[in-house]
């Protein structure tokens, strides 16, 4: 699994390699000139303790190469960082660049079955973790691997016999740290899954709290977030603690290496093979040979974590996307839709929609009525092409829409949903949102047909009152309004108001229900609707029942048959509500 990530990688961080390589030099560069003053140190004490006395003008010149090796060593290490830095907040900013174009690539199908509080863990803590851990990470395995080549040469270059032991224990370290790395891959998997799940209910409560505390849910909620933070704490502690327990078994093999060492070295002093500035260099060689094995230990944890982070990334970034569409556009903009045998379903064995049929004309008002869950929005969704159907066609404009390009399609329509979105920014740049180049006239103009203007003036700085995530503190209907605003000024050729003034009051409804008249004249329009007062006026209503059309006709010719139609309006009546 770890060497597809290593050669995925590669692939997509081609252009970062001339940079790993200079990475991989200054390391090289750091190594030889920190691993040198050691060496001038031994040479500084045999110079001090000679026979002759102590030798300052050999002193004098072995300081000044010391301070001129730590002095580079120094600066190759800040460059080492900058650019490592560097790279990483590259490599982050790459990963969540593509991840975030990724999700407007990928079919809506996939954002409706996967929670979006996992997609955003993906993006931001995952791709995170993932840079530090791996560039970071691997910056520091390179440096302690240079300085473990360095110092083995240089421990080989003054003395081969007490060399061989430091060899001859080196696999026994490297041995025990690949056992327990090996075993906290799969934990730190089981962690990052965690903290996305844990991410997506946060997400998911935020998003809802004022639902959450009118059913009185606040114990529950509660409950669950403890029992996902008390599973995320569970993981992240059996990853964190097998782990570390590399660094601890691995510092207890690199004390035995060093007590060799210093045994062997003094064995070696007395019998004259070393002088005593020799064997003082030997132990600073000892101790710098077994603490780069003790970062290392530390290096494969984070790399486990990194590699788990980048198997989520990548898992998101191979989805599969929207097929690629012909570069073709529509045939004419007349606005006329035709549905021919549509059949389409969710899950396979749960037919929704089944042969589906009817036309609309260029101009004709169309209402989609019916109760919950027979699909009235499944066929905006189709119009839309937010799906695409099992069979049948769905023609627009004289156009199959599976043959023509979907920004094309979908810059025909002008939608207005029941689920109100609004942006951070000004009240103007929301409304100009899909009309970008809309000067302040224009704008002004889509809120007064809106009947927006008005409490839009009364806000603190009118249009460019900068509005909250979500609209934040404007009532429901007020952010209703800005949308269907927001769709006047685009002048669509054809209009989709999903329960449009669910939100708005009588009076409001009937006003906005007058622009949508004059919006609407000579344009096709489709009107989904559980209020029937929004669809008395329709050209034509279709009656859905269980994915089917049940009813089609006036609403006149509806009362007039007594059929299903006629029940549900006479319930909206019954229940005394505004029809």
């Amino acid at each position: 699994m770890k060497k597809a990530i290593i050669k995925k990688l590669l692939r997509k961080f081609r252009k970062y390699i001339p940079t790993f390589a200079l990475i991989m030099a200054l390391s090289v560069v750091y190594a030889v000139f920190s691993l040198y003053i050691p060496r001038l140190f031994g040479d500084a004490v045999d110079r001090i303790i000679g026979k002759n006395g102590v030798d300052f003008g050999a002193l004098n010149v072995i300081f000044a190469k010391i301070a001129l090796c730590a002095a580079v060593s120094a600066l190759v290490q800040w460059f080492l960082s900058v650019i490592n830095n560097k790279a990483a907040f590259g490599i982050v900013a790459d990963l969540r660049k593509e991840m975030f174009g990724k999700i407007q690539r990928l079919p809506i199908s996939y954002l409706d079955s996967h929670a979006s509080g996992d997609t955003v863990s993906r993006l931001t803590s995952d791709a995170e973790q993932f840079s530090d851990g791996l560039l970071l990470g691997f910056t520091q395995l390179f440096s302690g691997v240079c300085m473990i080549i360095g110092t083995l040469v240089f421990m080989l270059i003054a003395n081969p016999t007490v060399s061989i032991v430091v060899i001859v224990l080196t696999p026994i370290s490297l041995f025990t740290a690949k056992i327990i790395a090996s075993k906290t891959y799969g934990m730190f998997a089981a962690q990052a899954k965690d903290r996305a799940d844990q991410t997506a209910y946060v997400n998911e409560i935020i998003g809802d709290q004022k639902t959450v505390f009118a059913a009185g849910g606040r114990d529950e909620t509660k409950t669950r977030f403890k029992e996902l933070n008390e599973k995320l704490k569970n993981s992240s502690c059996k990853a964190v603690f097998s782990s570390s327990l590399t660094n601890p078994t691995t510092r207890a093999v690199n004390a035995i290496v060093y007590a060799a060492v210093a045994l062997t070295g003094a064995l070696t002093v007395i019998s004259g093979g070393m002088s005593v500035g020799a064997l003082s260099s030997f132990l600073s060689y000892a101790s710098k040979y077994t603490k780069p094995f003790n970062e290392i230990s530390g290096v494969m944890a984070e790399l486990q974590s990194a590699f788990a982070c980048a198997e989520r990334i990548f898992a998101f970034t191979e989805e599969t996307e929207e097929p690629e569409e012909e570069d073709k556009g529509l045939s004419n903009g007349d606005g006329s839709v035709c549905i021919d045998h549509v059949s389409f379903s969710y899950v396979p064995e749960k037919p929704l929609i089944r042969d589906l049929c009817f036309e609309a004309a260029p101009g004709k008002h169309t209402a989609i009525v019916g109760p919950t869950g027979c699909g009235k929005t499944t066929l905006i969704n189709l119009l839309m092409r937010f799906y695409d159907t099992d069979s049948g066609t769905i023609r627009v404009c004289g156009s199959d829409i599976t043959k023509v390009r979907r920004s094309d399609l979908r810059s025909v329509y002008g939608m207005v949903l029941q689920e109100t979105w609004l942006r951070y920014g000004t009240v103007a740049e929301n409304i100009a949102l899909g009309c970008p180049d809309a000067g302040r006239e224009k704008i002004v103009a889509a809120a007064k047909a809106a009947h927006a203007h008005g409490f839009i003036t009364k806000l603190p700085d009118g249009y460019d009152t900068v509005l909250g995530e979500g609209g934040g503190g404007l009532s429901q209907g007020q952010k209703q309004l800005l949308c269907i605003a927001r769709v006047m000024i685009t002048e669509p050729g054809i209009l989709i108001l999903d329960e449009a003034t669910s939100s708005v009051d009588t009076m409001t409804e009937k006003r906005i229900q007058k622009a949508f008249d004059e919006l609407t004249e000579g344009k096709t329009s489709f009107i989904v609707a559980h209020r029937l007062s929004t669809v008395l006026g329709a050209d034509e209503i279709l009656v859905m029942k269980d994915g089917d059309i049940i009813e089609r006709g006036t609403h006149k010719e509806l009362i007039g048959r007594k059929g299903f139609y006629e029940h549900l309006y006479q319930s909206q009546f019954r229940q005394g509500k505004t029809i």
